[in-house]
């Protein structure tokens, strides 16, 4: 079955008492027993929902895994993962990665003697460096937010495996639609579906894809025990999404590319940070392991000053300034003061992520539009 059909059958079936054909949304806490134990298979809604587990279904189809495990956020989902590990175990992490997974690790779990190492995962060398007896998750974010630095899935994991150490890949901003990294080697992949996995700004949900049933099966645990668990709407509306997700990718992938492409060529434009260009540092591991280069596009301006980008992020008009990314509409963003704000300044610079970078998240409009919005907004520079 390929993608863009498993996108829209896989997991999914008719309601059989009605033949609704869009899962219904089951608005219960709970669920009568013929006796004490006896019961369909669904006892609380916090342990089971009927429309989650369509939802989990369908989304272990699309990563090609064994099955899905959905959480109230990506960062729940995140802290399910950390929560497998142990006080005294240590994370070799990508170094240029979101704000929130940054902080989670160091002023959450830190504070439980879970220690986080952050590395450029570009350079193989310097992660088996940090390899010792403790190290127990390799956490890989790719392409990674903002700076769209691109990680060898497939080597980092074949590394992983050689030391006896789980990895995890954080897919959000690719979606299973560019990439699988189950198919690649990893043990764990993992989405904040609020993005791209949603796809229409109106729903938080968090989810992990394993392929190993004692995975699966300690997830679930902590997704009962913890309780972290969405909302049967909310399930609901990623499923509602995910139908046309390679549609909507599909289409910001190739506004996403002509944009960069543009930018490249602003007088006003410096440095642009985009997977698809031959010269990105990036380009080849994204050939290899994505379909499409992405809808995600960050920039520099050649006035490298503060203000100057300050006037280009308040002046845009489709370009919607607001955290987040992969709605169908087009967002702007100013890395250092939102998504990344929980990093300090000097480990965001070591990154080269500066005070003046500009991170877009390109939707499904016409393209000509969105440049026209973006060239108007920088002739204020």
């Amino acid at each position: 079955m390929k993608f863009g059909t498993k996108a829209i059958h896989a997991g999914i079936e008719p309601d059989p008492s009605t033949g609704a054909i869009m899962t219904p949304i089951y608005q219960t806490s709970t669920y009568t027993q013929e006796a004490p134990g006896k019961h369909k298979g669904y006892e609380y809604a916090r342990t089971q929902n009927p429309t989650r587990s369509v939802l989990e279904r369908n989304l272990a189809a699309l990563e090609n895994g064994l099955e899905g495990i959905c959480y109230s956020s990506g960062l729940a989902a995140m802290d399910a993962v950390i929560r497998l590990l142990n006080p005294g175990d240590e994370i070799i992490s990508t170094n240029d990665l979101y704000g929130g997974s940054f902080r989670q690790m160091t002023q959450v779990h830190g504070r439980y003697g879970i220690k986080s190492h952050f590395v450029d995962m570009n350079h193989l060398d310097q992660i088996e460096a940090l390899i010792n007896a403790n190290t127990r998750l390799i956490w890989i974010e790719t392409p990674t937010n903002p700076m769209l630095n691109l990680v060898d899935i497939a080597a980092v994991c074949q590394l992983a495996a050689k030391n006896g150490i789980l990895t995890c890949v954080d897919n959000t901003f690719a979606s299973p639609y560019l990439q699988t990294p189950l198919d690649l080697g990893a043990d764990i992949v993992l989405h904040s579906a609020t993005k791209y996995l949603g796809g229409h700004s109106d729903v938080i949900l968090g989810a992990v894809v394993v392929k190993d049933e004692k995975l699966a099966k300690d997830l679930h645990f902590l997704q009962n025990a913890v309780g972290a668990v969405p909302g049967p709407q909310d399930c609901f509306l990623i499923l509602r999404g995910i139908k046309t997700l390679h549609l909507r990718v599909e289409r910001a992938c190739h506004n996403a590319q002509q944009i960069a492409e543009h930018l490249l060529q602003h007088p006003k434009v410096g440095k642009v940070y985009y997977p698809g260009f031959p010269d990105h540092r990036g380009h080849e591991i994204a050939k290899k392991q994505m379909r499409l280069f992405g809808g995600m596009v960050s920039f520099e301006l050649k006035q490298d000053q503060f203000d100057k980008a300050i006037s280009v992020l308040s002046n845009t008009h489709l370009f919607s300034l607001a955290e987040s990314l992969g709605g169908v509409e087009s967002l702007i963003g100013h890395p250092a003061s939102m998504t990344h704000a929980s990093i300090p300044k000097a480990e965001r610079l070591k990154v080269g992520l500066t005070d003046t970078l500009i991170r877009l998240s390109v939707g499904v409009e016409d393209v000509s539009d969105l440049i026209e919005d973006l060239d108007q907004a920088l002739q204020t520079v």
